[in-house]
């Protein structure tokens, strides 16, 4: 499996001047991969569904992302390509569901870009879809990039292989390539496309060399691959993961953490669907096959392959292996309530709970309960899955930078509005993303209504502000906001309340507890994810490794 940075590095040799012209259908730029006519709105000029990659279907399937030869005449870029297949719902279901079921294709390698008209050497805002790596598409309205275009930044957003397709892995497929490895190819098709843009978005008036990643939920945790993987080194600058997640991985030929190998679950897969060797999984229809892996219980993870992903996150970031860039991090208060899935069922007394706690964590019962006290056990159970999911490991991230010499700048986003709070959703998973991208508006049909007030559009306006700066010169900055000191000694973040408030020391022994469970799992060989609080096994005790 050879790297796609050379495929696509040995087709595009020189980065481009800005090569925009406007003609009476819509602005046309002559990109290396190909023209491309787009549309204007505003200020802004808008292109979606740019293929970065060949469609991969049929041979193509579960092989890095292959490079495109340039295309000929000018291609249509009015309309967002269809999302990776998926699991489809037909009517929605969850606060994220879309209005209705999103066309999905196999052929699914597209980007868009948002650019300023007379764009140049803009900063780039590179975005990356959550949805468990399952689910979720560039085309969604909340995802729309004009907002912050219109403060002069390039928003480009992707589409990149879901599911079974995106991620299985396999000893077939690994014996299919040259460096014996399988999976990732969803992780291979990010760096595709960020060659893509390293290549291209020059001609639209964009700088190559000051590109940020950012993403949220499996988005942020694909800016954590990112940040390790040697494959997207020096493709961008900058980077930031909103609710990411730094839990345990599986390995490509061996059994970690009481996991199976990713080699072996994919083999597990296969002979679920009776196909006894790659090509009868090729030839499967692409929706059933990801419809029954999602029936089965597939779940697709970055794989630990000594190639793409060298090691486990949490080493890498022990070891200083991450990319050494600014990065800006951060969770969200609520981000159980819209994912009960993820947290145990509760109890039927506080006295039940005490006891399982005790029993569970032993030593460190003490300070578990003092941080998720027994009186309000059910409030204790979602901050629980919370912090070992995304509070920690976005305070983990600030740190670790922190100890390169990187600035970091660490946020927790606890903003209530009306229909928030009567849903029992305050600041619900994802909630930030609205006022970020400036869409308060364009939300999905079951999300809690944010109102279009002048309070509402000045948080969002503050957010749109940190955001862009950062990606502009790795400074979060807002015209109308307080100043956001880095993480550094202080430990401070900010706090996006009713308005953004900085503090320091983020809910004292959150980190320190969550640090010792997780170092405590590792040495035992258990894996570290949701499995927590009522949720836990029985924690090893305290050694030389581990407090």
């Amino acid at each position: 499996m050879k790297p796609p940075l050379r495929l696509v590095a040995a087709t595009f040799l020189a980065l481009p001047s800005p090569a925009m012209s406007q003609t009476d259908t819509g602005p046309v730029v002559d990109a290396p991969s190909g023209a491309v006519k787009g549309i204007s709105d505003g200020d802004v000029r808008v292109f979606k569904g740019i293929p970065y990659a060949q469609p991969p279907v049929q041979a193509l399937r579960w092989r890095p992302p292959a490079a495109m030869k340039r295309w000929q005449g000018v291609h249509t870029a009015t309309e967002f390509g269809p999302a990776c297949v998926q699991p489809q719902g037909k009517t929605p279901t969850s606060v994220y569901s879309p209005a209705m079921p999103m066309p999905v294709s196999e052929d699914c390698l597209t980007l868009n870009i948002w650019t300023p008209a007379n764009a140049k050497k803009a900063p780039v805002f590179f975005w990356i879809h959550g949805g468990a790596l399952v689910s979720g598409s560039s085309r969604e309205a909340m995802y729309d990039g004009k907002r912050m275009a219109a403060r002069g930044v390039i928003v480009v957003s992707i589409n990149y292989r879901l599911g079974v397709l995106g991620w299985l892995a396999h000893p077939g497929l690994s014996a299919e390539s040259a460096q014996h490895v399988s999976g990732n190819y969803g992780l291979l098709d990010q760096i595709a496309a960020l060659q893509w843009v390293r290549y291209n978005i020059g001609a639209f008036g964009g700088d190559p060399g000051n590109v940020t990643i950012a993403g949220e939920s499996a988005g942020g945790l694909s800016v954590m691959y990112l940040l390790e993987s040697s494959l997207a080194r020096g493709l961008y600058a900058k980077a930031i993961a909103e609710s990411g997640y730094m839990i345990s991985m599986p390995e490509l030929k061996k059994s970690v953490f009481g996991a199976p190998s990713a080699e072996a679950a994919g083999q597990m897969l296969a002979g679920a669907v009776q196909a006894p060797d790659i090509a009868t999984l090729r030839g499967m229809d692409a929706q059933t096959l990801t419809d029954a892996a999602a029936k089965l219980g597939y779940g697709p993870w970055g794989t630990v392959d000594g190639m793409v992903l060298p090691q486990q996150m949490t080493t890498a970031f022990d070891q200083g292996k991450q990319a050494p860039v600014p990065l800006l991090v951060g969770f969200n208060q609520g981000e159980i309530r819209s994912l009960t899935v993820l947290a145990p069922k509760a109890p039927g007394s506080a006295a039940e709970y005490e006891k399982t706690i005790r029993d569970r964590y032993g030593d460190l019962a003490d300070e578990f309960l003092r941080l998720y006290p027994s009186a309000d056990y059910k409030e204790s159970i979602l901050a629980t899955t919370r912090d070992a999911l995304y509070g920690w490991t976005a305070e983990r991230m600030a740190r670790k930078q922190t100890a390169l010499g990187q600035p970091a700048y660490l946020y927790m986003f606890d903003h209530p509005y009306p229909a928030a709070e009567n849903a029992g959703l305050h600041a619900f998973h994802a909630s930030e993303l609205p006022f970020v991208f400036g869409t308060i508006d364009r939300t999905p049909p079951l999300w809690p209504k944010i109102e279009d007030t002048p309070s509402e559009r000045g948080f969002s306006d503050a957010m749109l502000d940190y955001w862009t700066s950062f990606a502009r010169d790795g400074r979060p900055v807002a015209k109308a906001g307080p100043a956001w000191p880095a993480f550094g000694s202080a430990q401070a973040y900010m706090h996006f309340a009713d308005t953004p408030r900085p503090d320091t020391k983020l809910m004292p022994g959150m980190y320190a507890l969550n640090e010792t469970v997780m170092c405590r799992k590792a040495a035992g060989k258990i894996g570290w994810n949701w499995n927590v609080g009522l949720a836990a096994p029985k924690l090893p005790g305290k050694s030389a490794a581990c407090p």
